[in-house]
């Protein structure tokens, strides 16, 4: 059983950046740190397969990504599309990613989808739909409405997603109403994804202001809320044969620092990073 943490992308984090080398080489900076990364890019848009083999081959073979698909796929820009559309969405996607899984450095797509996405038939069909059009590129399932864990739906989710072998996306977000799901501590396959948003309840349903996504993700774990997530990951290792967990509190700046804490909160020391550059004004 291993736990693999990281963070949601890795443009933004200014802490693990302290001079101008590792400012230009991110990822392989980054690499020295976490052994997992979710790229956030490939929602706004399907990504070159170009940049999937840049950033393979800068990372150690070790290493892994949770790839997001495109909100095209999960309906973010709510515009309809016909199943043909659709299909050539996923294989246009499926095609991007190919030097990830040809690297096996694939842990997981994502799909997220938006707060609208309630439970009713026609999502239930979308989502089984999805899942035979991905074939055997793994997936995992983030909701952002609660309709589908009410008490009366909460065990017919996890039975379905785990019918469709999907992860299910377990999540530590401000319980806002409607658009934000509790935290429910079971896995539906043999990986279970943890992600994490924060708390700020206010940011969370700031929709609609010019700041929203500087306060959205606005919060910082404090070791007591970190603590919670120790024992929780415990129990989880019961389920599972590996956990990645992924930080997006990073509006201001504290996905990595709390990711780090974790680490050294459950003792881990990962095997296999990129091995750290010693610039020579370090050394001064």
């Amino acid at each position: 059983m291993t736990i693999s943490i990281g963070v949601t992308g890795w443009g933004d984090h200014a802490t693990l950046y302290q001079n101008q080398q590792q400012r230009q080489q991110k990822l392989q900076t980054y690499s020295t740190y976490f052994p997992v990364v979710e790229v956030d890019s490939s929602f706004y848009a399907v990504q070159p397969i170009a940049n999937y083999q840049k950033w393979v081959e800068a990372t150690p073979a070790s290493f892994r990504f949770v790839i997001k698909a495109t909100q095209y796929l999960t309906g973010h820009d709510r515009n309809a599309r016909t199943n043909k559309e659709v299909k050539q969405l996923i294989a246009d996607f499926k095609q991007s990613i190919q030097p990830v899984i040809d690297a096996n450095k694939l842990t997981t797509t994502l799909f997220q989808f938006p707060p609208w996405f309630d439970l009713r038939t026609r999502n239930i069909q979308k989502i089984q739909k999805l899942r035979e059009w991905m074939g055997t590129t793994p997936m995992a399932i983030e909701f952002r409405n609660r309709s589908w864990f009410t008490d009366d739906n909460e065990q017919q989710t996890i039975d379905f997603l785990k019918q469709l072998g999907v992860s299910y996306v377990i999540c530590d977000e401000p319980q806002a109403g409607e658009g934000s799901v509790p935290t429910v501590l079971e896995a539906t396959n043999d990986h279970a994804l943890v992600r994490f948003h924060g708390r700020n309840v206010h940011g969370w349903n700031n929709h609609g202001q010019d700041n929203w996504r500087e306060v959205r993700f606005l919060y910082r774990y404090n070791q007591r809320e970190l603590a919670e997530w120790v024992d929780r990951l415990k129990q989880l290792e019961q389920q599972v044969k590996h956990i990645t967990v992924l930080f997006n509190n990073n509006s201001g700046g504290d996905a990595a620092d709390n990711a780090k804490q974790l680490i050294d909160m459950l003792g881990i020391r990962y095997g296999g990073l990129h091995p750290k550059q010693i610039d020579l004004f370090d050394l001064m």
